[in-house]
């Protein structure tokens, strides 16, 4: 796994893992907790430690600093047993007070485990470098602008909010970009991990489907960026609370 550097030395951080990246990514540029380290880079100088859900018995609920969830080709909405059992988990851990901040799958895994729901968007797929709107302040904004760019591939959304969360940020297609669960929980829709690279690599492997689906793809492969004040929310979160 890439090591990141700078503050927090001495904590860890648990990357809960759901999913992998297309194959072209996962062997170019590794597994989500690689690419999530390397977009908190010099945020963080402590240490990373992987658990997969999937398979594997979920830690303590104290047993990490801050917990951060990957994205996953899975979907919450078909209540496979380990998403059950991972939403019971988390529930723990968020009662305990540790960080958490959910990306993509994990944002969605996240608003199902307290109380909300997620289902397909009706308003179809998202996938692309978007631009995210803000619709309140917030500590994870820091340095942010009203409106700015991140990357995104999805097709569920959460459809209502948990009880006592609140939407921080939307897009288009998606009214729940951002969401602050609790004092120390949050889940973003877009993925802050995603460079241009990793974007491109999504759109490539997606692409006959997405071209059945209507979406120009040498103009969504045109469009790409690299995400860089998504990626800042993620850095934000680790300043925050690590």
């Amino acid at each position: 796994m890439v090591r990141a550097s700078g503050t927090g030395k001495g904590k860890r951080i648990l990357v809960v893992k759901t999913g992998e990246p297309v194959p072209r990514i996962a062997e170019k540029r590794g597994q989500f907790a690689d690419l999530i380290a390397g977009s908190i880079g010099p945020a963080f100088e402590g240490d990373f430690a992987v658990v997969d859900v999937r398979t594997e018995d979920a830690p303590g609920p104290r047993s990490a600093d801050a917990i951060v969830i990957t994205g996953s080709a899975a979907n919450v909405p078909n209540r496979d047993a380990w998403i059950v059992r991972t939403e019971a988990w988390l529930r723990d851990v968020v009662a305990a007070g540790t960080p958490v901040f959910g990306i993509c799958f994990g944002h969605q895994l996240l608003a199902q485990a307290l109380g909300g729901e997620v289902q397909k968007n009706p308003r179809g797929r998202e996938i692309g470098t978007i631009a995210i709107d803000r619709t309140t302040d917030d500590p994870i904004f820091d340095g942010l602008p009203a409106s700015f760019s991140a990357n995104v591939t999805h097709i569920d959304t959460v459809v209502r909010l948990p009880p006592g969360a609140v939407a921080l940020a939307r897009s288009g297609l998606d009214d729940h970009q951002a969401i602050r669960f609790t004092e120390s929980c949050y889940g973003v829709q877009f993925h802050p991990e995603i460079d241009a690279e990793v974007m491109r690599g999504y759109v490539e492997t997606r692409r006959e489907i997405l071209a059945s689906e209507g979406f120009d793809i040498e103009a969504m492969l045109a469009a790409i960026g690299e995400g860089d004040p998504g990626r800042r929310t993620l850095q934000n979160f680790v300043r925050q609370f690590l």
